[in-house]
């Protein structure tokens, strides 16, 4: 299932004799390689010379390395350099502080610094609150992780996790509007994470924790729930939850069945499946059945730890047998697990008019061609797929509706709000099998997210001022 991604593009600076042909063998070499010409760019001429900039899409790091060395081998053609376009999108970091007010004067100094700021830090000793009007606090969010479940890269550390967390907080920006900044630690400690984390809260309006390995992040984000008054979001569990929730409820309509009626199996029993049974759940679905890699997650296993043991109480308590048997008649099969957790032969035995949301990353549980005529739906967690689950529909629009109304928590009605909104953006008219989630890029997703959720919190009591939002919801 590779595929052409501009995250496997680089720009090779060649320089080709001034000859007929020439660039044509170079382009035949690459198109010999496997790799798909971009952009061509004329760089100068030099006497009898060309130095162009030719950019190549591959499919992985190993096929751009093969291409490159492709060019090498073509006579009259010498490789100056050669430029990884994602490494240099990232040089210097992708995200960067700017000044919301000049420092040109005298008087600009004595008021946005000494003397004048005293009188401010004297106003917010005196009311704690006003540090929501008065500092950045309204509109920023920690991003913060240990590194211990970095993508599908694993326990990488605190440096090595950074590239996500600012692309995280690239993204809250970007869609959201909302200033986020990423804090990655140095220990992967539970005790040492909440208290760094509940240390440096009173800087921020929001926490989003991020790529810590299960169960420890259950616990974090538990602990610091009952010890913040501001939004606790661990967007591996949440964030995912949410997009699966509209997919899934766009996905019944496009097939005709209703929310309570359907039988929902789902592999991988960690921070995300639990957290998505829970909103499906939330949202009216009645039995659902987990599995892990031993089968089915029931009250009668030995080898439970507490998280999955409360998970067994609380889902399908009856139901035993590998992930295949369970599959016989259900509706809907949500993979968060690794590829091969359900076979082709498990999903031909589900109801008819199944829906599949096979979402392991980058290889799916099962791969969306073989069972194309298995299934009515088909869902990813891949751009190269129709239906991508994509968590930035989630997280910007919840923090957006979160911090308008300077919430104190996100509650699981706030979640199932944020679900039902991204669902709502496509109409009954736009829903297809090909098209049950919104694109990423749909501005109105955002907009709509962040005055469900500002609804909700003041619904459930955790707003602190009415929804009168101070930001565009998009840049």
């Amino acid at each position: 299932m590779s595929h052409y991604s501009a995250s496997f593009s680089v720009t090779i600076r060649v320089r080709l004799l001034d000859r007929p042909g020439s660039f044509a063998d170079l382009a035949r070499a690459i198109a010999d390689a496997g790799g798909l010409l971009d952009a061509i760019d004329l760089v100068r001429i030099e006497g009898d010379s060309k130095v162009r900039d030719v950019t190549v899409l591959a499919t992985d790091a190993a096929h751009a390395d093969a291409i490159v060395e492709a060019c090498r081998a073509v006579p009259g053609v010498e490789v100056e350099r050669v430029s990884d376009r994602t490494f240099l999108l990232h040089l210097g970091g992708k995200i960067h502080m700017d000044a919301n007010a000049p420092v040109k004067t005298r008087d600009d100094l004595s008021m946005a610094y000494t003397p004048g700021v005293a009188r401010v830090c004297q106003a917010i000793a005196a009311d704690r609150d006003s540090a929501w009007n008065l500092t950045i606090k309204r509109n920023t969010v920690a991003v913060v992780s240990d590194g211990s479940a970095v993508l599908g890269l694993g326990n990488i550390g605190p440096e090595a996790a950074m590239p996500v967390m600012e692309g995280k907080a690239l993204l809250f920006k970007e869609f959201g509007g909302v200033d986020a900044w990423p804090i990655c630690l140095a220990t992967q400690d539970p005790d040492a994470i909440v208290a760094t984390v509940e240390a440096i809260a009173p800087g921020f309006g929001g926490i989003n924790l991020e790529d810590i390995s299960a169960p420890r992040c259950f616990e974090i984000e538990e602990r610091l729930r009952e010890r913040l008054d501001i939004p606790v979001f661990h967007d591996d569990q949440h964030g995912t939850a949410v997009v699966v929730l509209a997919a899934f409820l766009n996905a019944l309509k496009v097939v005709g069945k209703r929310i309570e009626d359907v039988k929902v199996v789902v592999t991988g029993i960690g921070a995300a499946g639990v957290a998505v049974t829970k909103t499906l759940q939330a949202a009216g679905v009645r039995r659902i059945v987990g599995c892990d890699s031993k089968g089915v997650v029931h009250p009668g296993r030995d080898d439970l730890n507490p998280v999955k043991r409360r998970y067994a109480e609380e889902t399908a308590p009856e139901e035993t047998g590998t992930a295949d048997e369970a599959l016989a008649g259900a509706d809907v099969y949500i993979g968060l697990s690794q590829p091969g957790a359900v076979s082709v032969e498990g999903i031909r035995r589900m109801a008819d008019d199944a829906i599949v949301f096979a979402m392991a990353n980058p290889t799916p549980e099962v791969a969306p061609e073989e069972v194309a005529g298995l299934a009515a739906v088909i869902a990813t967690g891949r751009s190269d797929y129709p239906n991508q689950i994509n968590n930035v529909l989630a997280f910007p629009g919840i923090f957006r509706g979160a911090l308008d109304v300077r919430a104190s928590a996100i509650t699981e009605a706030m979640e199932v709000a944020a679900g039902r909104a991204i669902a709502a953006t496509i109409s009954d008219e736009e829903l297809a099998p090909d098209y049950i989630v919104p694109s990423v890029f749909n501005r109105d997703v955002v907009a709509s997210v962040a005055a469900a959720v500002a609804a909700a919190a003041e619904a459930d009591g955790v707003a602190r001022r009415s929804h009168e939002p101070e930001h565009a919801s998009a840049p």
